[in-house]
């Protein structure tokens, strides 16, 4: 018994299990906790991930809804904005903005079926010219493509027609086919005011040049947006926020005397064409017209001009194998000259355009009074040059009337003596020479380098300085300048816009004439309108005289740098009426193809012709007679505007004027009154004559002279001359 004790102690444990009279585990109680545990835990959790959602939705709701929409489909279209006209002060469209379609093709449309492919293609191709190969090609290797745009700009008419086709019965299969719109800038007058304008560039039109620079942000507006959050059959609701067109632009300038203008030029222009040289009849020629009494630009204008719906032509100046033979380099920097307004942006001596300015500054200092009398030889020495005058000859004993309508250039050399440099510079800066004027055209030249001043100016540059050569202008400055010279000294700052109009056409900008200084007095005025009229009536300036008007100016030749190569820039500035000036007009012909550039007759006769047919359309009465061959003339010139018929008792007042004028004159003279600036007795220098060519012989450097004008021969003769020290 013991050992079967012994034998059951042993034997292992059964492990103790909890069984139901089935033989299976039985859940326990402990078990029962456990699990009690661990559903509250997860009952736990997730009441705190609601209650953590709760609060995420309550605090950042906005933000995570916009990252679920973010992530659905997105359909979006700009609206593009229009830009804004431009138009002449009459209301002429020199620059609009025009609806145009880009065609676009969604490929992954067109190939749902095989037989949208070829009538697609076919209606696209035969609507809008587009090679059908090439489109068949770009929709077959881009099958999941929904946008490419295989044509742009097309008119209305060519969109209408694809629509018509494509929803016609021919058109069934026609699909994956739909238009965009923008706009496209349009020139409706070609190149009319190509100067003052400008032009767009670029996908997003900006302005280049000219007011679409100046004006870019004026003109542009801002481009709207149609959007939408849209489910498979694209049902959402769309949101559309309008594009908001840009201003137009109410220009001072008049489209009827700018054509008037650019006519003349390109007249002049294949006049003196390959004359002396192969080329255009001068390398520039510019022409302004303005109101004096005002600033306002009514005609700005230079040749060679370019058309503003093809910018890049080079045709207009070039031929077509000039142009192949052109690198990159030389056809950009040939485009950019053609694309500069001469007017505004290229600088030059003046020439004796620049001696009314001298001659207002000695009155106005008081270093003259205008009974002043000046000897010209036909040369002065100052320093170490004798400084010729352009008559050679010698003009003799000059007063200042006679030394402005002549042009002489010692008795000018004479008053800056008198007026000294301090002067001669502070109303030099008055005249805004070597100063913007910031007109309202993008491009105008900096001068501040290109004038005298102090440290600068010797006795020799005051010399030259007086009658216009050794310091820079542009047009713009020297016409604003010399508009405060005869309109009793208001200085206007020169501009184009007048005004600025809403898509509606409501005014949102008026802008008025701005006078920004007294340059002289209105006495001082008086009598420098008064010299230059003289230059019109008995001087340098007859030619430009236009018919039955009194006219005042000033003629310009000016020597371009490097001296003694014959180049020359001339020119003509002048008003009408010559008593009242409504308008001013200022011509320059930069370096005419002739053998003999030193002619300011060219520049003259041009304002003649231009003058003689803008002003009877700007209502300008005529205050002379003129013969019946003189009217017939002017009605042969004008192209559409009626002449203005004087009445009899106006041309019987005219003609009593003037024979009163002249009996004045002639009294006058044979007075030899010397207070008003008169001409006064000329000793002449004795001059031999060349037996074999008939030309008068300068005693002084032996070159050949005009016997009548006194003019160097050569046009390589310089009006500066270095004296030889050991002569």
């Amino acid at each position: 018994m013991e050992h079967d004790t012994n034998k059951n102690e042993m034997r292992p444990k059964k492990r103790q299990t909890s069984l139901d009279k089935f033989g299976k585990n039985k859940f326990t109680i402990k078990m029962k906790k456990k699990l009690v545990a661990l559903g509250f835990l997860v009952l736990l959790a997730f009441v705190g991930l609601v209650v953590r959602l709760v609060f995420l939705v309550r605090d950042n709701g906005d933000s995570y809804k916009k990252q679920v929409l973010s992530q659905r489909e997105y359909a979006s279209a700009v609206i593009p904005y229009k830009r804004g006209s431009i138009i002449d002060c009459n209301g002429t469209v020199l620059a609009a903005s025009e609806k145009v379609y880009n065609v676009i093709i969604d490929s992954k449309a067109i190939l749902v079926k095989e037989e949208y492919l070829e009538p697609t293609v076919s209606a696209v191709s035969s609507v809008f010219g587009v090679d059908a190969k090439e489109l068949r090609e770009y929709i077959t290797s881009h099958p999941t493509s929904q946008y490419y745009v295989c044509k742009r700009k097309q008119s209305y008419d060519a969109m209408n027609a694809f629509e018509m086709l494509a929803s016609g019965e021919n058109g069934v299969n026609v699909k994956g086919v739909w238009f965009e719109t923008e706009y496209q800038r349009s020139y409706p007058q070609g190149s009319l005011a190509c100067d003052v304008i400008g032009f767009t560039t670029g996908m997003d039109g900006d302005g280049m040049y000219g007011l679409e620079q100046f004006y870019n942000d004026v003109l542009s507006g801002k481009n709207g947006r149609e959007y939408g959050y849209l489910d498979e059959d694209l049902n959402l609701e769309r949101t559309t926020v309008a594009a908001e067109n840009g201003y137009t632009l109410v220009t001072t300038v008049d489209a009827n005397i700018q054509s008037i203008v650019e006519r003349h030029l390109k007249k002049f222009n294949d006049t003196y064409a390959n004359a002396h040289r192969e080329g255009l009849g001068a390398y520039n020629t510019g022409c302004i017209i303005m109101n004096p009494n005002s600033g306002e630009v009514l005609a700005m204008a230079s040749y060679p001009n370019y058309d503003l719906n093809t910018p890049y032509d080079l045709s207009s100046v070039y031929t077509q194998e000039q142009i192949e033979e052109m690198t990159q380099e030389e056809y950009t920097t040939e485009l950019n000259a053609l694309w500069k307004n001469f007017c505004i942006t290229s600088t030059f001596e003046p020439g004796s355009t620049g001696k009314p300015f001298t001659v207002a500054t000695g009155l106005e200092t008081g270093a003259m009074n205008g009974g002043e009398t000046y000897y010209c030889p036909g040369y002065l020495t100052i320093g170490d040059y004798q400084i010729h005058c352009h008559n050679r000859l010698g003009d003799g004993q000059v007063g200042v009337e006679k030394a402005i309508s002549s042009s002489c250039n010692v008795a000018l050399m004479q008053m800056a003596q008198s007026i000294g440099k301090k002067n001669f510079l502070k109303y030099s800066k008055a005249f805004n020479f070597g100063l913007k004027t910031n007109i309202d055209l993008s491009g105008e030249a900096r001068t501040e380098s290109l004038v005298f001043n102090e440290k600068t100016m010797f006795e020799t540059e005051l010399a030259t300085a007086s009658f216009g050569q050794g310091y820079n202008v542009t047009m713009i400055q020297l016409i604003s300048a010399y508009c405060s010279l005869i309109n009793g000294g208001n200085y206007y700052q020169p501009h184009v816009v007048k005004q600025i109009l809403n898509s509606d056409g409501a005014v949102v900008k008026n802008i008025e004439p701005r006078l920004l200084k007294q340059t002289i007095s209105e006495s001082t005025s008086d009598a420098v309108r008064a010299y230059c009229n003289a230059v019109v009536e008995d001087g340098t300036g007859k030619a430009a005289k236009p018919t039955g008007y009194t006219m005042g100016g000033k003629t310009g030749t000016a020597e371009m740098v490097p001296r003694n190569q014959g180049n020359y820039v001339v020119s003509f500035i002048g008003y009408v009426p010559a008593d009242n000036p409504e308008v001013v007009i200022y011509v320059v012909v930069d370096r005419a193809n002739q053998a003999k550039q030193d002619n300011s007759k060219l520049a003259s006769v041009l304002v003649h012709d231009i003058m003689t047919e803008v002003l009877p359309y700007m209502g300008i009465n005529m205050t002379e007679v003129v013969t019946d061959a003189e009217k017939e003339k002017v009605q042969e010139s004008q192209t559409g505007y009626l002449y203005e018929e004087k009445e009899a008792a106006e041309r019987e007042a005219a003609e009593r004027e003037a024979a009163e004028r002249e009996a004045a004159e002639r009294e006058a003279a044979e007075n030899g009154n010397g207070n008003n600036g008169t001409t006064q007795e000329q000793p002449k220098r004795e001059v031999k004559i060349d037996p074999e060519t008939g030309y008068a012989i300068d005693p002084l450097t032996h070159e050949l002279l005009d016997p009548e004008t006194g003019e160097a021969i050569d046009p390589n003769s310089s009006f500066m001359e270095r004296i030889n020290p050991e002569e």
